[in-house]
């Protein structure tokens, strides 16, 4: 008899578990409710680079591309930041001043086509402008550069471009420019770090009150930011190199230095900085083929060229390379918080410009990382934190900073 009770007792509580499990639809209302009440903010997207070249409409749901405002309403996003891409191109006063007129070009496009749709979107200076919006019913757009080289050896071109409304800015990109060096140009460090320039420019963003992004730059130029900078950084869309070693990743070191400096890595939800990459030797051969059929045009390639090879390299992606997952980038938000805390992690996409995972394919389907964390047992005020709280904190605080010195 108590054998008989005793096995009662147990399928009853094994009953009463599942029973309190929450399901896929209980979590995804929950997941709902959360995203009313907080400030979601993806750091990073390359969409613009489709609507400067014109007929890409951010106001409808588009078939191409992985952002429209449509689709951010869908997935429950209510902010995005808007990079201003410029690829690397001859270091020359002529080429500076090239890519200088196209960046005001590339800002004219954002902000037409956020006029555009005014009825559903505006443009967001601070965290109080994005609140504003998502209480208007809008979404939010934020602007960052990503690359430093059209500030060329223009200190001056930091203020324009925050008067502009950019807010941060990554100091370079693929290659070493004349700021710093980069954490994947083949041809190796120049500047062993930030360059004198380079010091110069980190300081009058700090000044302004631009935030200094420090993705895609070398390691020695990162401690050299850090020990420049008066404010707090953002790592705009990097993921943990424990996890995946890649240069573009940051390791331990560096979070537990971010951390003390204040700042925030946004955690990028691209496949090749999520999980290690599987050897595929018919993959490695057909992108080698394909970039030994644009090599010759070098840096010099016009923007249909440009598209035409991204689409071409996506195409390959798509075909060849298995896509990372939802719980792969969540597994870095859970590093992130085991070594330094949940005060100093985000989320940027890197979407238009590579990051697509499964499970996230485009800005509609982002509620599924909220599921994920709520899955995990996270809390309401940690995921607040990091689908927006810690970014925004350190604008503020990058702001007010600024804002003392003018004093």
């Amino acid at each position: 008899m108590t054998t008989m009770r005793t096995k009662f007792f147990i399928i009853t509580l094994c009953l009463f578990a599942v029973s309190c499990k929450p399901g896929e639809e209980q979590i995804s209302r929950k997941a709902e409710r959360i995203h009313d009440d907080i400030l979601s903010v993806d750091t990073h997207c390359d969409t613009p680079m489709r609507f400067f070249r014109g007929g890409f409409d951010p106001g409808v749901r588009n078939e191409k591309g992985c952002v429209d405002f449509p689709r951010m309403k869908e997935g429950r996003l209510d902010a995005e930041f808007f990079a201003i891409f410029i690829g690397q191109g001859p270091r020359t006063p002529e080429a500076f001043e090239r890519e200088h007129g196209r960046t005001l070009a590339i800002f004219d496009s954002i902000k037409a086509s956020v006029a555009r749709n005014r009825e559903i979107a505006g443009i967001a200076l601070d965290p109080d402008d994005a609140l504003t919006l998502k209480s208007e019913g809008k979404v939010a757009v934020f602007m960052g550069i990503e690359n430093g080289y059209p500030v060329g050896r223009d200190i001056t071109r930091i203020g324009q471009y925050y008067d502009l409304g950019a807010r941060y800015i990554t100091l370079c990109h693929s290659f070493n420019n004349d700021i710093c060096d980069s954490s994947s140009d083949k041809g190796g460090p120049e500047h062993n770090g930030l360059s004198p320039f380079g010091e110069e420019v980190v300081r009058e963003m700090n000044r302004v009150g631009m935030i200094v992004d420090v993705s895609h730059i070398s390691d020695e130029s990162f401690y050299d930011v850090l020990a420049v900078t008066r404010a707090p950084v953002i790592a705009s869309h990097s993921s943990c190199r424990a996890l995946c070693e890649n240069p573009r990743n940051l390791n331990d070191e560096m979070l537990q230095a971010l951390k003390k400096n204040g700042g925030v890595i946004q955690i990028c939800i691209l496949s090749d900085y999520l999980r290690q990459p599987v050897p595929n030797p018919e993959y490695d051969a057909k992108i080698k083929e394909l970039r030994d059929k644009w090599k010759n045009i070098g840096q010099e390639l016009t923007e249909a060229q440009q598209e035409q090879r991204w689409e071409e390299i996506s195409k390959l992606r798509e075909q060849y390379v298995k896509l990372a997952t939802v719980e792969d980038a969540v597994n870095h938000i859970q590093h992130v918080i085991d070594v330094i805390g949940v005060d100093y992690v985000g989320i940027g996409s890197d979407f238009d410009g590579g990051g697509s995972i499964e499970g996230c394919t485009d800005v509609s389907m982002m509620k599924n990382i909220t599921k994920e964390m709520i899955r995990r047992g996270y809390s309401r005020d940690d995921i607040a934190k990091i689908w927006g709280g810690n970014f925004m904190r350190v604008m503020n605080e990058v702001q007010a900073q600024a804002i003392g010195r003018r004093q």
